[in-house]
């Protein structure tokens, strides 16, 4: 209603028209602060404080993931292999990355350079 009433004053501009459209009220913001509650990311990005970018976390609180990647991998244990080379294609198709191939001569855990994955050679010998 008040949009045809807009609509009829534009058209009638030397014609005063009595709108009765709602009083916007005031909003007030409790307990605002310019100064976000920074909490640490895996890359342990901080902002400066004079830096125009914090706006965006007034009355907000920055929003940080907590599984990050580097230790999900952790959370996955090696897995052993019998041959001298292992091929790693992160699990195929859209999910994973381009295959690559890990030598696994030398002891201890070898991890894949795009997803992390971890293999080591398994003895035969007793």
């Amino acid at each position: 209603m008040a949009g045809k009433q807009v609509c009829c004053f534009l058209s009638n501009s030397n014609k005063f028209l009595k709108t009765k459209l709602p009083i916007s009220s005031v909003i007030t913001r409790n307990n605002a602060s310019w100064e976000p509650k920074d909490t640490i990311t895996h890359t342990e990005q901080k902002f400066d404080p004079e830096d125009r970018r914090l706006v965006r976390f007034v009355d907000r609180p920055k929003e940080v993931n907590e599984n990050w990647a580097i230790n999900l991998i952790d959370d996955i244990p090696p897995e052993p292999k019998p041959d001298r080379v292992v091929a790693c294609d992160g699990g195929g198709g859209p999910l994973g990355h381009p295959k690559v191939y890990i030598n696994l001569d030398k002891p201890g855990n070898h991890a894949c350079g795009y997803c992390g994955l971890r293999f080591y050679k398994e003895d035969h010998h007793h």
